[in-house]
């Protein structure tokens, strides 16, 4: 009960805190729209090309800042803003279509009205600090400050509808301390959440925007699906060429080889039918390990739990592996998250220099999510042109998301999301 207390005053604390904050940034906000609306008429005569999108960064940079204090009230707020196109020039042209670009965002005027705006509505932030000055005037006058004050004028001090002039009345000032502290504790996180209200309602996305944003995640995920696809089939066409196809060509000309020695030489022919035997049995292996990459047996027949036992299982590193899943998953999210964690695993072991993984994979509130954490030297990178950034394509296909963090030195941790609805319950404990 104490400890509650403790952490809903802490809480009160900072929110009042960041409340001042948010106060003093009107001074900010309306600095930012006055020198913004000047440049901005400024290009419409003809000059202002170059500064527009240096204070233009400014007020995005501040507009941001507001979005994540909204969303630490629990108040998700997206950032809006349309793509930047490829690079500018450096001229005078390229600084032109940079600012048709900032002009004709619709996110641009938003970010300015609530500039305007929350020089006012900004100043509800001073609200928690107020009650908190009037918390510790209150104890100030109950303790005694009301002596001096009465000598000084013989009336007292008033205070929260009362003069407090003796002990009894200074009682009663305490007891009303009292419930104006019990309002800041109420009253704090409110006044977050109200401006955090009042910041998506002017800088998220609109309905608008949001479809362009989903369009355009569409067309990304869709090329990104298309060229792993590709290098899927390129991958299994060199595996093929390279591997079971010339051992099968190699056992057709030892095949020839033996019809030319079967009368003329038998010892030979059965050293020779030997080796086509090896070589099948070659072919054959090499065949089926194609097949299980392309997809295992065991994900097929046992769903995405067993896979990743037995992937863990067949590692050469020790490998934990945690699943929680209550019932069965589409087969195109399964595979997805299984080769996902699978090239973590052989990352783990190849690159990272690990000693130990663990895997940890749960399905709760519509949502796949994997956890791989190795001990390695860390230092992994997601970007273009690595194993990472396709383990990201991947999941992007599904709407999923991909965050590694990896120090020098270690661990590397990557989490894994997928939206994603069990099809049906468990009904087996296996």
């Amino acid at each position: 009960m104490l400890g509650d207390w403790r952490a809903r005053v802490r809480r009160a604390a900072v929110d009042t805190a960041v409340g001042v904050v948010i106060a003093l940034g009107t001074m900010a906000s309306l600095a930012l729209f006055l020198t913004t609306t000047y440049f901005v008429i400024l290009f419409i005569i003809g000059i202002g090309a170059v500064a527009l999108p240096i204070v233009t960064k400014a007020v995005r940079r501040l507009c941001n800042a507001s979005r994540r204090t909204a969303g630490r009230s629990g108040v998700r707020v997206d950032i809006p803003y349309q793509p930047e196109p490829q690079e500018f020039e450096k001229d005078i042209v390229g600084w032109m279509r940079r600012c048709k670009w900032i002009l004709t965002d619709p996110a641009t005027w938003r970010d300015l009205l609530w500039l305007l705006l929350n020089t006012v509505v900004g100043m509800i932030g001073f609200l928690p600090a107020a009650l908190l000055y009037y918390v510790l005037e209150g104890l100030a006058v109950a303790g005694g400050l009301w002596k001096p004050i009465l000598g000084a004028n013989g009336t007292g001090r008033w205070y929260a509808g009362i003069t407090v002039h003796n002990w009894p009345t200074a009682g009663v000032a305490a007891l009303l301390a009292g419930c104006v502290f019990l309002a800041w504790l109420w009253v704090s996180p409110l006044t977050l959440k109200a401006h955090a209200y009042f910041t998506r309602f002017l800088l998220g996305p609109t309905e608008r925007t949001l479809l362009a944003s989903r369009v355009r995640h569409l067309a990304e995920t869709r090329s990104g699906a298309l060229d792993t696809q590709a290098a899927e089939l390129r991958r299994i066409e060199r595996d093929l060429h390279d591997g079971a196809q010339a051992r099968l060509v190699g056992l057709g000309m030892t095949l020839g080889a033996v019809d030319r020695h079967m009368e003329d030489n038998s010892d030979e022919a059965r050293r020779l039918l030997r080796d086509a035997r090896a070589s099948s049995v070659l072919a054959l292996r090499e065949l089926r390990d194609l097949v299980r990459g392309i997809h295992p047996p065991v994900l097929a027949e046992r769903g995405l739990a067993d896979a990743l036992r037995a992937l863990g299982i067949a590692s050469p590193l020790p490998v934990e592996v945690t699943v929680d899943i209550p019932g069965e998953l589409p087969a195109p999210v399964e595979s997805a998250m299984y080769f996902s964690v699978s090239e973590l695993l052989t990352n783990a072991l190849k690159h990272a220099e690990a000693d130990r993984v663990d895997i940890v994979v749960r399905q709760e509130h519509g949502v796949l999510s994997a956890r791989v954490t190795d001990d390695g030297r860390g230092g992994a990178v997601l970007g273009a042109g690595s194993g990472l950034e396709g383990i990201r394509r991947r999941l992007a296909a599904f709407d999923g998301t991909m965050d590694i963090s990896s120090p020098p030195g270690g661990p590397t941790v990557t989490k894994m999301e997928m939206p994603c609805a069990l099809s049906s319950p468990k009904t087996s404990s296996s």
